[in-house]
């Protein structure tokens, strides 16, 4: 079930395949506009996508990529810390992925993993996760006043619509591949998770890095109202593109470049 903009139910009928790919071809100029405002100015800015498994961080995260350069545009996901990483301090492997001048950073999952999964797969001390609920705002605000724009969104999906999902990726071999032994373990610790999603918004929920829910169950609109939102955060404006001329092709040194691939190895045409 869907969710109206003051976060009561939707009931309104299921968006259709071409009223949402029209929604979705608009915002994505608005994405390209964005990214060359970005490109023009220097604007540094993180977008932190959280939530539980199969809450669909993956979908709105390749919506904004499909039409975008992934040198603005890039996606962070980082594996599970190394031997060396965990001696570093918390955030020291995270922050060499921060945007440099001109870039747009997404985090698909980030440093609040330790206000997630490491807290409940207890990964991490109490003492640990305390300090990073303690840390966390004032390494934000230090971010934020940096320059860096910091968009925080949490995928909210209900208990009901998260076990279809990760049943249909039990039954579907093109997305087993998302499914890892620790999703199905910590499938089964749903009250868990949600206490810790609470404490972690209630610390870190400030007014300059603030978090935004984004309901998920209906994934077409969470996309369609997720990139709304992000591109209604950045204070960008639209920078039009000189116009292109394309230059007359040279003559010179004409022949048939084509006869000289018939002798190359051509891929068969089985489509």
């Amino acid at each position: 079930m869907s969710k109206a903009i003051d976060g009561n139910p939707d009931e309104s009928a299921t968006l259709k395949d071409s009223k949402y790919l029209k929604k979705l071809k608009k915002l994505q100029v608005d994405l390209c506009y964005l990214q060359r405002w970005v490109e023009t100015t220097g604007a540094r800015v993180i977008i932190v996508f959280e939530g539980r498994d199969a809450a669909g961080k993956g979908g709105i995260i390749k919506a904004i990529k499909e039409r975008v350069s992934p040198r603005v545009f890039r996606v962070v996901a980082l594996s599970a810390p190394s031997d060396r990483e965990k001696t570093q301090m918390f955030m020291q492997r995270y922050i060499p992925h921060f945007p440099a001048g001109g870039e747009v950073v997404i985090f698909d999952r980030s440093w609040y993993n330790r206000a997630g999964i490491e807290h409940v797969m207890h990964f991490c001390t109490k003492e640990e996760h305390r300090d990073f609920l303690r840390l966390c705002p004032t390494f934000e605000e230090w971010v934020v006043k940096s320059g860096v724009v910091l968009i925080k969104i949490w995928l909210e999906i209900g208990m009901e619509e998260q076990t279809r999902r990760i049943q249909a990726r039990v039954q579907d071999p093109l997305r087993q591949w998302k499914l890892s032994p620790m999703d199905v373990e910590s499938y089964g610790r749903w009250y868990d998770y949600s206490r810790a999603r609470d404490e972690m918004l209630d610390a870190t929920d400030s007014d300059i890095a603030p978090w935004h829910i984004l309901y998920s169950d209906d994934k077409k609109r969470a996309r369609l109202n997720g990139i709304s939102h992000i591109l209604r955060s950045i204070p960008y404006e639209r920078i039009d593109s000189e116009p292109v001329d394309l230059p007359k092709r040279s003559q010179r040194g004409r022949y048939d470049d084509q006869t000289t691939m018939i002798h190359r190895r051509i891929i068969p045409a089985r489509y």
